[in-house]
């Protein structure tokens, strides 16, 4: 009886700390001020099936516009580079994602460098770069393995997801008001611990993946 109740302890154990397990969602005390207002993002995917928080103006019609001003992507607020996540990595990160979504932008309107009648204004930023420790799997839930996850964990031995915040809107030229906003949270390729260095090809994944779902995008 008591080794039954060990176990149903240990199942409980592991059953809340897998609901602890890395979120693929930006949770709210990750928002970086950057929009303003996120009281009406919810949660939905994207066409590629990323999980996303996202709002769209009721009255939006894409038909209604012709042109895109794109506001260079930048980084709110500034981050500061750590000793796995280096200046470099963070710079190279931005530059490719100005790079990439620019163009993919493009070819849903016609790009332009003033605000006039028919425009959308596009503004965006990356929020956060960082590495987490790896959620746990199922099968870590078992006792043994429970304790060796987190010795790792404790240590820095486990492997760690290495992740890009997203933030942006596409706002109305003539009014000045928001008809889209987005955040987002990218995975790029996973480190084995929390000393080996972050380059900025393991994350440009995560900006793929974001141009490519701009491109997919269908409102209405």
């Amino acid at each position: 009886m008591k080794k039954i109740k060990l176990l149903q302890a240990a199942l409980v154990t592991g059953a809340l700390l897998l609901a602890g397990c890395t979120s693929h969602v930006t949770q709210s005390e990750k928002f970086s001020g950057f929009l303003g207002d996120y009281s009406n993002l919810k949660e939905t995917k994207t066409a590629s099936g990323t999980p996303v928080l996202r709002w769209i103006d009721p009255s939006f019609k894409a038909s209604n516009y012709s042109y895109l001003m794109f506001e260079p992507i930048k980084f709110y607020p500034e981050p500061q580079p750590t000793a796995q996540i280096s200046k470099e990595t963070l710079q190279g990160v931005l530059d490719y994602a100005n790079a990439r979504l620019k163009p993919a932008m493009g070819e849903r309107l016609q790009l332009t460098d003033h605000a006039g009648p028919r425009t959308l204004i596009f503004k965006g930023a990356i929020t956060g770069v960082n590495t987490s420790a790896e959620g746990l799997q199922f099968y870590e839930v078992i006792p043994v393995a429970l304790v060796i996850a987190g010795t790792e964990t404790a240590t820095g031995h486990r492997t760690r997801d290495t992740e890009v915040y997203f933030e942006g809107e596409l706002v109305d030229a003539s009014t000045g008001k928001p008809v889209f906003k987005v955040v987002r949270k990218g995975f790029g390729k996973q480190v084995s611990n929390d000393t080996q260095k972050v380059t900025a090809n393991d994350l440009k994944v995560v900006v793929d993946s974001l141009a490519n779902d701009t491109k997919l995008f269908q409102a209405n």
